[in-house]
């Protein structure tokens, strides 16, 4: 996994020739500065990821069971649907902590939420470490990583066509582990084309992994298996007629839900304004987006510290749970044309009609940027 403190490619880094870390110390901004502001908050608390999760998966399996045996349609099952999908949206948004904290006090979380939900859920972690290359300054905001669409330069039919790839991902899923992990154990050369066009949790479904020589490729066939054999004890339960088939669509239901609340949450992450060449790094924080409004609506659609998007960009390394006061620290004693403070925006709607308002314009004048996405082949990012 990458250093983002301490070495390529990294963020900001210092002496590297990215484009990014060329402009990291510039009269608007001073990563250097901003990072003496907030030295003490980077230590993570694992006694407080710990209650966070159980808790919160607690209530999310607990409301979920509500949810399935309530009688259809009833005022019980529509209200545990919304509990148990928020809770459980939270639960699975905890994959983004794990992609940045492998320190060795955070190995037995890393296990435990693997096993209460990345594999019932068909999404361990492993398929999410596609996120390093969107905090790769070379590779940000262009066809080389999978988080980034140039969504508001593009026409809204792009926008729309993002939205209706939610209900065919939990499809996308129980294909890759039914029939694509066994063909890749029984037929040992397609696994790596498996973990490089099937194996990314993204946005950007032109994205292709490059895998490094550091992956975990132990780790990933044990996961992987047990994703498949959940697959196969459920359908045995469900041909035994020990699950009702009903189940299979509540669970669907409810699975496609939680997948929305992310994707809409990602529509306000960014401004995807880049066309997709490189970003200089004052660029890369002024389009990463803060939501500052204190809303129930912005408290949980944006959890375990996602609403503080461009301070996750300028310290990808600090902990969720110091993110609030980091935030504070910066707002108070950032000058008023900082580019952090370029970020913020009073909450989910703002940010979404700025998009759209974009979008209106890009289609007005026949853009759409989305093209150079589907063809890389055309792209100038760095490799």
């Amino acid at each position: 996994m990458y250093d983002y403190e301490k070495r390529a490619p990294s963020i900001a880094l210092e002496g590297s020739e990215s484009p990014a870390a060329t402009e990291q110390e510039t009269p608007a901004f001073s990563r250097r500065e901003a990072k003496r502001l907030v030295q003490d908050l980077f230590t993570p608390k694992p006694l407080l990821y710990w209650a966070d999760f159980l808790i919160t998966v607690s209530i999310g399996y607990g409301f979920a069971a509500i949810y399935l045996m309530a009688p259809a349609f009833s005022l019980i099952q529509i209200a545990a649907f919304l509990v148990s999908g928020l809770a459980l949206f939270r639960v699975g948004i905890f994959i983004h902590e794990l992609v940045h904290r492998e320190e060795a006090s955070m190995v037995g979380f890393h296990i435990a939420w693997n096993l209460m939900f990345g594999v019932p859920f068909l999404l361990h972690s492993l398929l999410y470490r596609s996120h390093l290359d969107h905090h790769d300054p070379r590779k940000f905001g262009t066809p080389a990583e999978g988080e980034y669409l140039p969504l508001a330069s593009a026409p809204i039919r792009e926008t729309l066509l993002y939205l209706a790839q939610i209900p065919v991902v939990p499809l996308l899923a129980a294909f890759r582990f039914l029939v694509l992990v066994p063909l890749s154990f029984l037929y040992p050369p397609s696994r790596r084309w498996l973990l490089e066009q099937w194996s990314s949790y993204t946005i950007n479904p032109y994205y292709r992994r490059i895998i490094p020589s550091t992956e975990p490729l132990g780790l990933w066939a044990v996961l992987d298996l047990l994703c498949l054999l959940w697959l196969v004890a459920v359908i045995g339960l469900l041909l035994k007629g020990f699950i009702p088939w009903t189940t299979v669509g509540l669970v669907y239901g409810l699975t496609i839900s939680t997948i929305a609340l992310n994707w809409v949450r990602t529509l306000a992450a960014h401004r995807f304004l880049n066309t997709g060449g490189n970003m200089t790094y004052v660029e890369q924080i002024e389009d990463s987006q803060t939501i500052e409004g204190r809303s129930l609506l912005t408290l949980l659609l944006f959890p375990i510290g996602l609403r503080y998007h461009a301070l996750h960009h300028l310290f990808p390394l600090m902990p969720y749970h110091s993110m609030g006061e980091a935030h504070r620290r910066l707002m108070n004693a950032l000058p008023e044309d900082s580019p952090y403070k370029k970020s913020i925006f009073p909450g989910l709607l703002a940010a979404l009609r700025e998009l759209l308002r974009g979008a209106r314009i890009a289609g007005k004048a026949g853009q759409n940027p989305v093209q150079v996405w589907r063809h890389p082949e055309t792209a100038t990012y760095a490799r």
